[in-house]
């Protein structure tokens, strides 16, 4: 009696679970972000600005090594201020060189935080699309592939990304005819 208990016990579980199993889909987001031309034109803006700073930092940098070797030899020949003062010029440029560095690409720089303002409204838009392709197919659980996220194997009738994007697609044309009206 007490396996029909366990067994029935089991059974019914294994109903429920499967009565309310929920579907699974995946989407690549990085994918999305790559075939929208609005983020495209935008990392290019910030790839840009990146450049920019690293032309600075080497510029910097050159001048460093400059003063620096000249300070080298120079040094047995200073004595007392001029010694120090110079000396303080070459560490006041690597100590320059250091903030600007971290300022730009440190941990909290500006870099991540324009790559962050960079992305969100794109993100934000693949996010709003994603929920509408999850309320017309019934998804339960929707996985981003693009985010360390092993998907071993993956039937394309699961994959919907192509579907999100073409919402985001239908949105963008939208949002064009609306300004070409005014």
């Amino acid at each position: 009696m007490k396996n029909f208990k366990t067994l029935f016990t089991f059974t019914l579980l294994l109903l429920f679970g499967i009565s309310n199993a929920q579907k699974i889909g995946v989407v690549d987001t990085d994918y999305i972000l790559n075939m929208m031309p609005q983020y495209k034109e935008a990392e290019a803006r910030l790839n840009s600005q990146i450049d920019t700073w690293e032309q600075e930092l080497q510029s910097l940098q050159a001048e460093y090594e400059k003063k620096r070797s000249a300070f080298e030899n120079e040094k047995v020949l200073l004595v007392g201020d001029q010694l120090k003062l110079r000396e303080k010029e070459v560490l006041d440029l690597e100590k320059n060189i250091k903030t600007t560095t971290s300022l730009r690409f440190g941990k909290t720089g500006e870099i991540h935080q324009l790559r962050a303002n960079l992305v969100e409204p794109f993100q934000d838009q693949i996010y709003a699309a994603i929920r509408t392709m999850v309320q017309k197919n019934g998804l339960g659980i929707v996985l981003d592939k693009s985010n360390d996220i092993n998907v071993i194997s993956l039937e394309k009738r699961y994959d919907y990304t192509d579907k999100v994007l073409a919402i985001l697609m239908k949105d963008t044309e939208e949002k064009d005819k609306k300004t070409n009206k005014k």
